[in-house]
């Protein structure tokens, strides 16, 4: 649904300056909830292609994508910058102060998300796993920057779910972090959160290039 939008748009099918089908029709038409829906034109949106006007519906501006992404005040760039050096740490700390209630939130956390099938919840757990590594890290300045930051973060999760469909690997990278945390690993710890971070970077580089889909 969200690549056939993306690419009626981008080969011009769909040209700039049209009003989008309005949440109703469009779940309608694509048999998806409308939850879906506006997670999908959230993403588009970010992706520069088209914009929201209150009381009117969205609208195409853009038959090409944004070189530089945005997630409101904070830009993909602003993430992928900062996130090493504030979960990299914080996750380092967890592992350090870790106690055993934050441990068995973590594991729940980790088995929820391997769960779920419902992409908008996903994202929400994603972001819970990430502000309690920062909150166990006890560092309040950790604590608040992801905090502040959780509607970007959680803004890049749809998008990278839609476009790079990276959940099954994020479910890997969590537990891997849940588990050197619990092991009271601090290099462990920063070498998961490490990892995943890349890949998200990783995942993100590809989508600010990626071409329309074939047959578009």
């Amino acid at each position: 649904m969200f690549e056939d939008l993306r690419g009626a748009i981008l080969s011009g099918r769909i040209p700039v300056g049209s009003r989008l089908p309005s949440e109703e029709k469009l779940a309608l038409n694509y048999g998806v909830s409308r939850p879906m829906i506006r997670e999908a034109m959230r993403s588009l949106q970010t992706l520069g292609l088209t914009r929201s006007r209150t009381g009117s519906g969205s609208y195409v501006i853009s038959a090409q994508q944004v070189s530089e992404l945005a997630y409101g005040e904070l830009s993909a760039r602003d993430l992928v910058e900062a996130r090493p050096f504030i979960e990299i740490p914080a996750a380092g700390w967890a592992a350090l102060r870790r106690d055993d209630a934050t441990l068995a939130k973590l594991v729940v956390l980790c088995d929820r998300m391997d769960a779920e099938t419902d992409s908008l919840t996903w994202v929400r757990l994603d972001s819970d796993f990430h502000c309690l590594i920062a909150e166990a890290s006890q560092n309040a300045l950790f604590a608040r920057v992801v905090t502040q930051s959780r509607q970007a973060m959680m803004r890049q999760s749809e998008l990278v779910n839609l476009m790079a469909d990276r959940r099954i690997s994020s479910n890997r990278e969590h537990r891997l972090i849940a588990e050197a945390i619990a092991a009271g690993s601090e290099m462990a710890a920063r070498d998961a959160m490490q990892q995943h971070l890349a890949q998200v970077e990783q995942a993100m580089t590809w989508i600010a290039s990626s071409p329309p889909p074939v047959g578009a």
